[in-house]
């Protein structure tokens, strides 16, 4: 069968975002007054086979830990959709 697995990879709490802070200090120009923080993060989207929901989990999780995330720094999390 066939999913598709979104993996979203952001910074572990703790860890400095520049980008994210620098955003944050923008947006008072633009008139978002009420934003505090901003965190980035990537998304990927992947299409992949397997014999059932566990284990297309089971696979994104695999391929999260061991090329998407730095997994000293940052954190992924997997959504799974029937294809």
């Amino acid at each position: 069968m066939r999913y598709l697995a979104h993996v979203d990879v952001t910074l572990r709490p703790g860890i400095a975002d520049p980008e994210g802070a620098t955003i944050a200090k923008a947006l008072p120009a633009l008139g978002f007054d009420s934003v505090h923080a901003v965190r980035v993060g990537k998304r990927f989207s992947v299409e992949l086979d397997a014999k059932d929901l566990h284990a297309a989990e089971s696979l994104a999780a695999s391929l999260a830990d061991r090329l998407l995330a730095n997994t000293v720094i940052e954190e992924a999390v997997i959504h799974i959709t029937e294809a």
